[in-house]
C-alpha cells in the first residue's frame, strides 16, 4: 500500500451557474505497492524524498525505512499509521480498480486512512478529497457547510481528473470505479448514486413530530442551522447554489456505493431512492445519536433496492468511524474519541474495512 498527498494539483469543482469552488487543500492517495507487509508512503512534491523497508511481492527484503505518517495537527491526536516514502506503484495487475472517498462534516480526508489503506491492501487504487470549507485542514465556511449537494462534484472532479495523472492514469481501469464515504460523506454516496437533494423534503421532516438529532447543528458548527437561513434569505451566491440542491448529481461512472453512517436520510424522498439502481451498502453503529439510523441508515436500506445494511450492535455509536486516536487526543476531543462500553474501535474499523472489500470485489468486476 501507499499513500501520498497530491499537493500540487490545481483541481476545483465548478458550481453549476456559479462560481468555482474554492481550490483543494490537497488529494490524499492510497496505492498497492510491491510490498507485501508494509504501508507505503509518498508526498508528492517538489522535495519528495528517495523510496525508503518492505518486502517485495517475490519476497526478496527491501531496504525501506517505515516510519508514522506525520500531518502536522492531527498526527498528535489520531493514529493514522506507518508508510514508507515513495513506493512505486505495483507492477502487477496492469490496472486497478479506484475508489474515491468522502470524509464526514468538518472532518478530513486523512480522516478516512483507516478505510484508504486498507483497501490499497487489497489491490485498490483509493482517492480521498477534502471538501472545500467543510474540512478540517482550512476554516470553516458557514457556506461549505451548508451547500451538501455540491460535494459530489467534487468526487466526480476526481474522477476526471486521475486518469490525467502521470503516476495513475494509464493503471487505473475506468470500468471498476466505487466511491465510499462517511457521515456526510454517506449522504454523498446516496447522492453520487442518484438521489435527488430535496431540502424542503428536509425542512417538513424537521418541522414534525418525527424530527430528531440531524436537525440540530452539528458540533463542529453550532451556528449552523441559523446560519444555513440565514443564508438562504440573504446570501445571492448561496441562493444561486440552493436552486441546484434538486439536481442529479449522478456520475455513471460509479459503480457501486459504501456508505458509513450515512447522514441527511430526510433530505431524500423514497421516490427518488427508489430510482437508484446501483449496489449500495450501508453500515452503522446501533447507538448514533448524531445521526439516528431509523431516519438516515435503515430509512435509506428500506428504500434503495437491493441495498445491504449492517448495524452494528451494542454501544456503537458515530464517531467510531474515525481514525483510532491517541492518548492526548482522548483527552483532547472527548467527543470525537471517546467510544462506548466495550466497543473497539480498531475492530470495528477492520470489520468495516473488510465488508467493504468484499463489496467492491462483488461489485466492480
Amino acid at each position: 500500500m501507499l499513500y501520498t498527498i497530491l499537493e500540487d494539483q490545481d483541481l476545483k469543482s465548478p458550481r453549476v451557474n456559479g462560481p468555482d469552488r474554492p481550490q483543494w487543500s490537497g488529494l490524499h492517495c492510497f496505492w498497492p505497492t510491491p510490498f507485501v507487509p508494509s504501508l507505503a508512503y509518498a508526498e508528492h512534491r517538489k522535495d519528495a524524498v528517495e523510496d525508503v523497508v518492505g518486502r517485495s511481492s517475490a519476497g526478496e527484503a527491501v531496504e525501506r525505512l517505515e516510519r508514522p505518517i506525520e500531518i502536522p495537527g492531527m498526527s498528535q491526536l489520531f493514529v493514522i499509521g506507518s508508510a514508507s516514502q515513495d513506493a512505486n506503484l505495483a507492477s502487477a495487475p496492469a490496472k486497478f480498480p479506484m475508489i474515491v472517498l468522502s470524509h464526514g462534516t468538518g472532518g478530513s480526508a486523512m480522516q478516512m486512512a483507516w478505510l484508504g489503506t486498507a483497501l490499497a491492501a487489497q489491490g485498490y487504487i483509493a482517492v480521498a478529497v477534502n471538501h472545500p470549507g467543510n474540512n478540517a485542514t482550512e476554516a470553516y465556511t458557514a457556506q461549505g457547510f451548508s451547500t451538501w449537494w455540491e460535494r459530489a462534484r467534487d468526487l466526480s472532479v476526481v474522477i476526471d481528473s486521475m486518469p490525467a495523472d502521470a503516476m495513475f492514469g494509464a493503471r487505473i481501469d475506468s470500468n471498476r470505479i466505487g466511491a465510499a464515504g462517511f457521515s456526510l460523506g454517506g449522504y454523498t454516496m446516496i447522492e453520487i448514486a442518484g438521489g435527488i437533494t430535496d431540502p424542503e423534503a428536509f425542512k417538513e421532516f424537521c418541522a414534525s413530530s418525527r424530527a430528531d438529532n440531524i436537525c440540530t447543528s452539528p458540533p463542529e458548527f453550532p451556528t449552523l442551522v441559523e446560519d444555513f437561513d440565514k443564508l438562504s434569505k440573504t446570501d445571492p451566491e448561496f441562493q444561486t447554489a440552493l436552486r441546484h440542491a434538486s439536481d442529479s448529481y449522478r456520475d455513471p461512472r460509479v459503480r457501486a456505493v459504501f456508505a458509513i453512517a450515512p447522514a441527511l436520510g430526510p433530505a431524500f424522498r423514497p421516490a427518488s431512492l427508489a430510482k437508484i439502481a446501483l449496489p449500495v451498502m450501508i453500515v452503522a453503529g446501533q447507538v448514533d445519536t448524531s445521526v439516528p439510523i431509523a431516519s438516515s441508515a435503515k430509512y435509506f436500506a428500506a428504500n434503495i433496492p437491493g441495498a445491504k445494511l449492517t448495524i452494528f450492535p451494542g454501544s456503537v455509536a458515530h464517531y467510531v468511524f474515525l481514525d483510532s486516536c491517541t492518548e492526548a487526543g482522548r483527552k483532547t476531543l472527548p467527543l470525537l474519541c471517546t467510544d462506548g462500553a466495550g466497543v473497539d474501535r480498531d475492530a470495528i474499523h477492520a470489520n468495516t474495512a473488510a465488508l467493504a472489500v468484499e463489496f467492491f470485489k462483488a461489485t466492480l468486476k
